[in-house]
């Protein structure tokens, strides 16, 4: 076995020497071929180059895979921080479009607060609903309006469409409504076509029950009902609903007014009509002209 590798040695080493050395001469030579200025040398060269060049084609495709490896990660990279901006943009969006549609339903209900046509005669100021009572046994909500705003006790508030309730209970800034579905409720009301006039009272349930009905065939579902204005409760001609019926046949008034969604809601300013105190007052006194002496009535 050692003679061997010393064989093999003996004829490798002197092959490597002279293939080194060949490669040597031709790097040379190439080299000085490739620095010679001359017209046949430059023909040369370009003959060489165009044989060699075109048949290189496949050395270069691997280098071409590989640049273009590396410009589509560049190119992902720079997909991926888009898509996370895109992202960071979405949910800002989501934000402000959830912002406009509050927005949108705030000023949708305002507008049916300036579209209920009320009495030239009255006027009113608009209160922000702050919060309800929040108790099954009384039903009412608290305004951020109140004495500052001229509020007084036993006005009337609307939504967009009905009466809601009135003012009982009034503080500096704020004002209590007690809705017309609160067990001490009563509103005197005229139910159309028919003239018929009843008393609207709450019960604490969605639907007011109708009372004190004067003739109840004259009456059908779907009749609507406004404020009387007997007894200076509330002014007359504002819609509070439509009557219907419950299951047990009893009359009620589904409210006009969004319970449900109560934002804003509007305090009509009116004068009530003053207590009678004195029954002396319904007849006015006669004049100084007109009056009689009691004294001249019993001697006549």
């Amino acid at each position: 076995m050692a003679k061997d590798r010393s064989q093999r040695d003996e004829y490798t080493t002197p092959l490597r020497r002279l293939l080194v050395g060949i490669v040597v001469l031709c790097l040379l030579g190439i080299f000085l071929v490739w620095r010679i200025d001359s017209p046949r040398v430059e023909r040369f060269r370009a003959q060489v180059v165009d044989r060699v060049v075109p048949s290189m084609e496949w050395a270069m495709v691997p280098v071409t895979a590989v640049v273009n490896l590396a410009r589509d990660f560049q190119s992902y990279q720079r997909l991926s921080e888009q898509n996370q901006e895109l992202r960071s943009e979405l949910r800002l969006m989501r934000a402000w479009k959830e912002a406009a549609l509050q927005l949108e339903q705030e000023n949708a209900r305002l507008l049916d607060l300036n579209n209920v046509r009320l009495d030239p005669r009255l006027t009113y100021i608009t209160g922000v609903v702050m919060a309800d009572s929040g108790s099954p046994f009384r039903q009412s909500v608290l305004l951020n309006v109140g004495e500052r705003d001229g509020i007084t006790d036993g006005w009337a508030t609307m939504d967009g469409i009905g009466v809601v309730g009135r003012i009982s209970g009034v503080g500096p800034d704020t004002a209590r409504v007690i809705l017309l579905t609160d067990a001490s409720s009563a509103i005197p009301a005229t139910i159309q076509p028919s003239g018929q006039t009843a008393l609207i009272t709450g019960d604490n349930t969605p639907a007011p029950a109708v009372e004190f009905l004067e003739n109840r065939e004259l009456v059908r579902p779907g009749d609507r009902v406004v404020t009387s204005g007997d007894g200076g409760v509330f002014p007359g001609g504002l819609l509070i609903g439509q009557i219907t019926a419950d299951p047990g046949g009893r009359l009620r008034v589904r409210l006009s007014a969004d319970f449900e969604r109560l934002e804003f809601l509007r305090v009509l300013r009116y004068k009530s009509a003053p207590p009678i105190r004195d029954p002396g007052d319904i007849v006015g006194p006669g004049t100084p002209e007109t009056a009689l002496n009691p004294a001249e009535v019993g001697d006549g």
